[in-house]
């Protein structure tokens, strides 16, 4: 490849998609961690919650998203979204010809290396439970671990609705983590890119003593990592003028925008409305 060549692709995007808006947590680490990056970001706006959904459609919605995200170009797409690196990102690996990574690897080896006492929980989506993929990844790492998992399916629609403090989600959360607190685990991943948006209430409710693991900060030391390998990495910010964050939804440009700012603090100004379905 030439000099020219090469430095043509390490300005391409990065991909970075999700079943709605808590991929933004990852795009969050991601502009912090490795601030030279332009980022193509897509929110499956339409067809949120992925958790419920069956591995098929998963997976057939997350090949229609890597199809509109090639057509911009990117460099390597990062899986934002829990269920789809559990159902979809084996066949995506297989698929395509850039780098893709997801958000249960890093996690799941952080979890592994943190635990003193031996039990991990993962709280996540149904889908992402039931597929026992974080089991499947620490056990690799670390085979006589105890790893309990929890569906807190209430969780994305509180988030999503700004319920980050409030006694309503103090509530669930009380419920859905006791029964974690009663069996006495000691590091607790959150499995769900909303989760962090509620780390400050699921850390007060387990208390100092578990450490939580929060995948979207890990996927993006994991992503750096990756683009340095691969001869990816951006050493110098875009050029002035360049659009160098953009966002796209199924549908709700206007909602997905007021709520990416909550997250981002950046200044999100756009977001464009794609029909996925044509990909």
């Amino acid at each position: 490849m030439s000099r020219i060549e090469n430095e043509s692709k390490l300005d391409m995007p990065i991909g970075v998609f999700d079943s709605g808006v808590g991929g933004l947590t990852v795009v969050r680490e991601i502009m912090r961690q490795i601030p030279n990056e332009r980022i193509v970001y897509f929110g499956d706006t339409a067809r949120v919650p992925y958790g419920s959904k069956s591995k098929e459609t998963v997976t057939r919605y997350s090949r229609q998203i890597v199809r509109f995200l090639q057509t911009m170009h990117v460099k390597a797409i990062v899986v934002a979204c829990n269920t789809a690196s559990a159902y979809a990102l084996d066949e995506l690996e297989k698929e395509i010809d850039i780098p893709v990574i997801g958000v249960v690897k890093p996690g799941a080896k952080v979890a592994a290396d943190a635990t003193r006492n031996g039990r991990i929980g993962v709280i996540a989506t149904a889908a992402t439970i039931g597929s026992g993929v974080y089991t499947t990844y620490i056990r690799q790492i670390k085979s006589d671990v105890d790893v309990i998992g929890k569906a807190c399916p209430l969780f994305v629609p509180l988030v999503e609705e700004g319920l980050w403090q409030d006694p309503v989600t103090d509530e669930i959360a009380m419920r859905y983590l006791s029964e974690l607190i009663d069996i006495d685990i000691d590091t607790l991943i959150l499995g769900c890119t909303h989760y962090p948006l509620i780390r400050s209430t699921v850390g007060k409710i387990m208390g100092d003593h578990v450490t939580l693991v929060n995948p979207a900060y890990e996927t993006a030391r994991e992503l750096k990592e990756l683009l340095m390998e691969k001869g990816l990495f951006n050493p110098v910010p875009p050029s002035l003028g360049t659009n160098k964050y953009q966002f796209f939804v199924s549908d709700g440009a206007q909602q997905f925008i007021h709520f990416a700012n909550s997250i981002i603090k950046y200044g999100i100004l756009s977001a464009k409305v794609v029909n996925i379905e044509d990909y």
